[in-house]
């Protein structure tokens, strides 16, 4: 396993950069999937506006003006945070730094380096601002397509997705929660897909709703995005081992083809630090599973990206607004429901039932997905007909 991108580097080419300890391989994996899910839905939105699905609109701004004290204020904060922070993990004390995640979630930060960057970040938006500043300011309509907006979409998913995580994994392990509030709400670890999926998915309906925005093309849209990101994802749970892995697996492997690893694994110096000692291991993540798990975070990388795959190809073909997101609703439900089967998660207790939270969700995504699908099909039917009868 290679909890950062330092342990990565070294097993892989024989180098070792202290930097790169900086770079968690969870969150290396999250960012390249953000990435790809914002080239794949501007690619998509722009298909659709190229159909006469989308349409821009319009909006009035001012050019010219000069930078503004909320300008300089804004990019003098965003600077000294970049500063005081990940600036500070190259020219601390290596003590203070040793473990980066811990640091960033800290109060230790480097106060010269934050008000440098600070001035610099203001200094730079006063120079871009001078430099467009006409002796008149005025006011301009541009147009704007969906597909403009894809950074907005990315940031707004990536900030609700990661705060609804985090209160899902909190819900999810309530007890333990109030024993220890402080590893969990100061902590990068502990991340709760579905809770991601469910406020990502509100704030970008109001975002949507706010810009006119077709809601069901742009869930169209959406679906095979969601689908390959969650792939990409799940890459970094398996890199880094998180803890995302399935239940104990000590039957021999009953495929010749299949490696070992891939049917069972203890996720040596997994990023979690649980199991027992490595033997000869001296440092940070030298702990590995007693026993052999099920490495469910592959299965799922290997189901989700399939899934992509089969969703891209179903994309042309879905004519009715709203029945490709579906369909994705129901292969996330299907697909995460039989991976719980084999993994390690926290059980609820409802009505004598022990299901886990992701089963439940699941569920109710599948059955969402399945009732969608039925009621946008009769409904498209019932329009149909309609216009036939007034013809």
């Amino acid at each position: 396993m290679y909890p950062n991108l330092y342990y990565a580097f070294k097993d892989l080419f024989g180098v070792e950069w202290p930097f790169l300890r900086f770079i968690n391989s969870f969150g290396f994996f999250v960012a390249i999937a953000f990435i790809v899910a914002a080239l794949v839905l501007t690619a998509e939105l722009r298909r659709k506006s190229k159909q006469g699905l989308f349409q821009p609109t319009e909006m009035q701004v001012m050019v010219g003006q000069p930078a503004t004290a909320s300008d300089l204020i804004l990019n003098f904060l965003l600077g000294f945070i970049m500063g005081y922070k990940i600036l500070a993990l190259f020219i601390l004390d290596d003590a203070a730094t040793e473990d980066p995640q811990a640091f960033i979630f800290s109060t230790l930060g480097s106060w010269p380096a934050g008000i440098g960057m600070g001035l610099l970040f203001a200094g730079i938006k006063w120079w871009e601002k001078n430099k467009q500043k006409l002796s008149k300011p005025e006011k301009r309509t541009v147009r704007i397509w969906p597909h403009d907006r894809v950074g907005e979409l990315t940031i707004i998913a990536l900030v609700f997705g990661l705060a609804g995580a985090k209160l899902f994994d909190i819900f999810e392990n309530w007890s333990d929660f109030l024993q220890r509030p402080a590893d969990y709400i100061f902590s990068a670890k502990g991340l709760t897909f579905y809770g991601g999926l469910i406020c990502a998915a509100l704030a970008i309906w109001w975002y949507a709703k706010k810009h006119k925005i077709g809601f069901w093309h742009l869930n169209d849209a959406m679906a095979p995005t969601m689908m390959l990101a969650y792939g990409v994802g799940r890459i970094g749970c398996q890199v880094s081992g998180d803890g995302d892995w399935g239940i104990v697996n000590t039957r021999p492997n009953p495929f010749s083809w299949l490696p070992d690893w891939a049917w069972s694994y203890t996720y040596p110096h997994n990023v979690n630090e649980v199991g027992v000692p490595i033997p000869g291991c001296t440092g940070k993540f030298c702990m590995e599973l007693p026993e052999a798990v099920y490495p469910t975070p592959l299965y799922e990388v290997v189901f989700c990206l399939a899934l992509f795959g089969l969703l891209l190809l179903l994309r042309k073909k879905m004519r009715i607004p709203g029945t490709l997101f579906a369909i994705y609703l129901m292969m996330n439900g299907l697909e995460r429901f039989l991976i719980e089967k084999i993994r390690v998660n926290t059980r609820m207790n409802i009505f004598g039932f022990q299901p886990t939270q992701a089963e439940v969700i699941s569920s109710l995504l599948f059955l969402s997905g399945l009732v969608l699908f039925l009621w946008l099909r009769k409904n498209q039917s019932g329009k149909a007909v309609s216009a036939a009868g007034r013809s």
